[in-house]
């Protein structure tokens, strides 16, 4: 039996035992949307990089202390910074960089795709709002520059999807070959 790398055991631990709160106004835990949103990614074919973001893309919201929804009480978490200062140190940008973005990326399809803001959840035009709203034609065009956007993008679609109540997925040990395969060899 191989043993776990250590860096790699702390990101398990979070998801199995701080992710069990709601997401949001959804019928689904944080826990069932990372897997969700990874599910999605590996089912696209995605590569380990990508994967590993859309499972932790939202690790931001496991290791800050503003309760489970600041967004309700007119708080802007920044959970898109704190998941990327965690993950930094663990990761290289092709993990790190989507997670930062999928904010950014949700503010860009708002302005860029007219269904979009539509489709979005009622917490999600909250926190929208919190985060700045949609894009300005200036920031959509720095926006899509950006290396990592296009994979920022695909994230977003995953967090937008990974909201399907009672949704068999895998379990997080199955991802961890992924984040394996994405983790930096040495620690930052």
């Amino acid at each position: 039996m191989t043993a776990i790398d250590p860096r790699l055991a702390e990101i398990a631990r979070l998801l199995e035992h701080r992710a069990d709160g709601q997401y949001g106004l959804h019928d689904v835990t944080q826990k069932q949307h990372a897997l969700q949103a990874a599910l999605l990614a590996e089912q696209q074919g995605d590569p380990p990089s990508l994967i590993a973001a859309s499972l932790l893309h939202d690790i931001g919201h496991l290791v800050h202390d503003l309760g489970e929804n600041p967004a309700a009480e007119g708080k802007d978490d920044r959970h898109e910074d704190l998941g990327h200062a965690y993950l930094a140190t663990l990761f290289g940008p092709e993990v790190t960089e989507p997670v930062r973005l999928h904010v950014a990326a949700k503010r860009y399809l708002c302005a860029t795709e007219p269904d979009y803001f539509g489709r979005l959840a009622p917490d999600s035009v909250l926190s929208l709002s919190l985060q700045g709203g949609p894009m300005s034609p200036e920031e959509c065009a720095a926006f899509r520059v950006l290396p990592f956007a296009e994979a920022a993008i695909r994230l977003r679609r995953y967090d937008d999807e990974a909201k399907v109540k009672d949704l068999p997925t895998p379990p997080v040990s199955h991802f961890l070959a992924h984040l394996a395969q994405a983790l930096r060899s040495r620690p930052a």
